[in-house]
């Protein structure tokens, strides 16, 4: 294969695989080159250059040879930035640092960057398990950015199908449809859901910017986003992600 010039990047480990007796192959989702796949030669070994570089969850300065026809980068070097340790005294903020990971890895394509989905995923795993973080609302939030980001953004604040504005009455959630819908248009959706006012004003604070993220305390709504959002994923990826059944609200 024609070997590509060396690229560094900063990068998050969301897949890591035995290759051989002593290496791995590891799935990275980086800020500058997106999704990329690697074979870390000698990762497996305990005193090896890569040392903890590539345990699952952490972030890494990496340095690699890009190659091409499909074939898997080799990866030359990969330095600890960050690592998030207080996840492993939570067991649902670990489930749902885990299933951040999956995501990554499930909807996204190979070399195809988002600078701002990387940042949202590191700060996702630096808040989830924190003292006084939520973890579903967190959660939630990471997958409404993703979504978005990677244009399955829901529609939320018009109808999905008339496109009118919204006034929070009589409101049903198709995944179908991508969204919300009206009462005016749901005689035509066959795959609908009645939506609450309070659910749907909780994906609306879920879905923005900045921290509103923080305010969806209740857990009877947190429990209802959980089911639409469940719902909505799997319909879109087309199956249930591994990491569905362990994820609480």
């Amino acid at each position: 294969d024609r070997i590509m010039p060396m690229e560094r990047a900063s990068a998050l480990v969301i897949r890591a695989s035995d290759f051989s007796e002593t290496s791995r192959v590891v799935t990275l989702w980086t800020k500058e080159l997106g999704k990329v796949r690697a074979l870390a030669k000698g990762g497996r070994r305990l005193k090896s250059n890569f040392e903890v570089a590539l345990d699952l969850l952490t972030v890494c300065v990496i340095v690699l040879l890009r190659k091409s026809h499909g074939s898997l980068d080799l990866l030359t070097e990969a330095q600890v930035q960050e690592r998030f340790p207080h996840l492993r005294s939570d067991l649902a903020a670990l489930y749902a640092a885990y299933y951040v990971a999956e995501m990554l890895g499930d909807w996204t394509q190979d070399h195809d960057p988002h600078p701002n989905l990387f940042d949202e995923a590191v700060l996702t795993l630096r808040n989830l398990g924190q003292p006084g973080v939520t973890t579903g609302a967190c959660l939630a939030h990471f997958e409404l950015v993703l979504l978005r980001e990677l244009g399955y953004g829901l529609a939320l604040d018009f109808c999905a199908d008339c496109g009118e504005e919204l006034t929070g009455q009589g409101l049903a959630f198709s995944a179908a449809g991508g969204g919300v819908l009206c009462a005016g248009c749901q005689a035509r959706h066959r795959e609908k859901r009645p939506l609450l006012t309070g659910v749907w004003q909780a994906l609306l604070k879920l879905q923005s910017s900045g921290e509103m993220w923080r305010d969806v305390q209740d857990p009877h709504l947190r429990r209802e986003v959980r089911q639409l959002l469940n719902h909505y994923v799997t319909y879109s990826l087309g199956r249930r992600p591994r990491l569905l059944p362990y994820l609480g609200s």
